[in-house]
Formats: structure tokens, sequence, C-alpha cells
């Protein structure tokens, strides 16, 4: 079972770094997807890239998997409410938004029971 826990967090673990190398990589042609009433546009990319990578990394390594399943599930519940709920209502990106809707919302999940599986690490004292 042990083996079948770790090879379940690499797998939830390893496409967050892909995704978040893909803002890199797609940076300018992702900036769209900032709302429009958020400041910044591509900076939010580039910083949601990094989180994802780091978010990636973390779970992979066992190290702060606590901390960062619980800030990748909080930031995909904002995706879920930020972009792909809105995206419901244009007809035009309707059928693609629900779907990543439901994926965001399944990953959130995830992320929140990964979370609430490892303990919390405690800093060493010197």
């Amino acid at each position: 079972m042990k083996n079948l826990k770790n090879a379940g967090r690499v797998i939830f673990g390893l496409p967050f770094i892909i995704f978040g190398l893909n803002h890199f990589k797609m940076g300018s042609q992702m900036a769209g997807y900032v709302p429009s009433f958020i400041p910044g546009g591509v900076f939010w990319i580039y910083l949601v890239g990094l989180a994802l990578v780091l978010a990636g990394i973390s779970i992979i390594i066992k190290k702060y998997i606590r901390l960062s399943a619980t800030l990748l599930g909080i930031m995909l519940a904002i995706f879920v409410l930020t972009i792909h709920l809105p995206g419901l209502f244009n007809p035009a990106t309707m059928q693609m938004e629900f779907a990543n809707l439901l994926k965001d919302i399944s990953l959130c999940g995830a992320a929140f029971f990964i979370a609430g599986s490892f303990p919390n690490e405690e800093k060493k004292s010197e």
C-alpha cells in the first residue's frame, strides 16, 4: 500500500511541474486567462507557473507537502471561481470551461486530500 501511495503522490505532483513550465513557455499567450478585473496580466501567469512548479516538487519530494498541497488546493479553487465559472456564461467557451471547471475541482479535492494525509512538519529547533 505504501508503494501505491507514493506512486499516486508522484503521479499527482508531476503534471503540476509540467503545467507550471508551460506557464513560462507560453506566458504571453495565456495572459488572456487572467480576469480583466485583476491588474498585472502576464505577471500572474508567471507567478502561478512558479507556484505550480514548486507545489509539484514539494509534493514529489515530500517537503512541506501539507502546506504546498493546501495552497495548491486554494489556488485551484480560485481558478474555478475566477476563470472557469465565469467562462460558463460565454457560449463560445462553455464546453471547454465546464471540463476545466470539473478538472480543477477534482484536482482541488485531491490536493486537500493529500494535505490532510500528511502531518505538519515542525521546525527543527537549533
